[in-house]
């Protein structure tokens, strides 16, 4: 063997060496939701005070935007956990299985209230599911057909509440509030005149209608509600579309409207009272379990009543506990690492 082979030996030995350091990390990536983002650094913090392990890396993205990266491959070079507030789509199943992803756990943690909040110097405020809809809808019936939106001032909407501009800062498509403030505001007001929704319903998603208006009264405002929280306190016209626990966090700021006659609370939002109610999860990618040092650790402190039960740490920051059969089970089925199929989401 010349030197010079030997020298180019070296040269490869030493570059794979580099590449299979590249690829390993000693920190859990998590991604996701900006909602669960407040509880998942919580846990982050936690868990890198009390074990030997770093703080993870946690990212707000957005529910969409999380479960696109994670579901983009099973390498080391991905997300290990994805947050959401929405359950996982079909869709995004389908693709990360395509991908590679093969096996996932899914992990609910408990629930949460969208809240509608206003500027908390404010008079309260309090409409229908109904009143809010058609203050963010698109299309609006009118006269058995449908237009775009008129509604510039809530007393158009009802002669009822204040002559008030409506303006809203929310959150972005890539947000899971926005496709749960969708579904359940938007979807539900669509479906009692389906007749009229159906028409202009998404190709193959007949009679499903969940458009916001695009004439600036609903204002994006990206993935970090404590942005919106600051638009608030100097807009008092403004509302703002987020989580409970945002709210939960800014109350000496901002004030929840009531909407069917309840205000977002711990107890409305277990109950359902609350109209606009959703689940919490995060998303577990199995291949990495056994590569990435300390994931199996963190998931348990997650999942832990310390965490999560009805007098865990995260119900002080705003997070609604499960009751306590649906989390025991809900702990079992985790940390035994159940894998999640495409029939659970449909």
């Amino acid at each position: 063997m010349t030197k010079m082979v030997r020298i180019a030996l070296s040269l490869v030995a030493i570059l794979l060496v580099g590449a299979g350091v590249a690829q390993a990390r000693d920190q859990i990536k998590i991604v996701g939701s900006s909602t669960v983002f407040p509880f998942s650094s919580y846990v982050a913090e936690e868990f890198g005070a009390t074990t030997d392990h770093p703080s993870p890396v946690v990212e707000s993205t957005g529910s969409g935007g999380g479960h696109k990266l994670f579901g983009e491959g099973a390498g080391l070079n991905t997300p290990d956990i994805t947050n959401s507030s929405r359950r996982m789509k079909p869709s995004e199943f389908e693709r990360a299985q395509k991908n590679g992803v093969n096996e996932i756990t899914e992990a609910l943690i408990g629930y949460d209230g969208i809240a509608v909040a206003q500027n908390a110097e404010n008079a309260p405020f309090s409409i229908t599911k109904d009143e809010l809809a058609m203050a963010v809808i698109e299309m609006v019936p009118s006269n058995g057909k449908l237009i775009k939106n008129p509604y510039k001032t809530w007393n158009q909407i009802n002669p009822d509440l204040p002559n008030r501009k409506i303006i809203f800062y929310g959150p972005p498509t890539s947000s899971g509030t926005r496709d749960a403030f969708g579904e359940m505001v938007i979807g539900k007001f669509a479906k009692k005149h389906k007749d009229l929704y159906s028409a202009i319903a998404p190709k193959g998603k007949a009679k499903k209608y969940e458009s916001v208006r695009q004439d600036g009264v609903y204002v994006p405002a990206g993935e970090n509600d404590n942005l919106i929280v600051q638009k608030l306190t100097k807009d008092k016209d403004a509302f703002g579309i987020f989580g409970y626990s945002f709210l939960e966090e800014n109350s000496d700021r901002i004030q929840g409207a009531k909407i069917n006659g309840y205000s977002p609370e711990p107890d409305t939002i277990a109950s359902g009272e609350y109209p606009i109610s959703r689940s919490l999860f995060f998303y577990i990618k199995k291949a990495h379990l056994d590569k990435v040092p300390g994931m199996k650790d963190y998931i348990e402190l997650f999942m832990s009543d310390k965490m999560i039960g009805p007098r865990g740490l995260l119900k002080r920051i705003g997070l609604v506990p499960l009751d306590d059969d649906l989390r025991k089970q809900v702990q079992k089925d985790v940390l035994s690492y159940k894998n999640l199929s495409l029939e659970d989401l449909k």
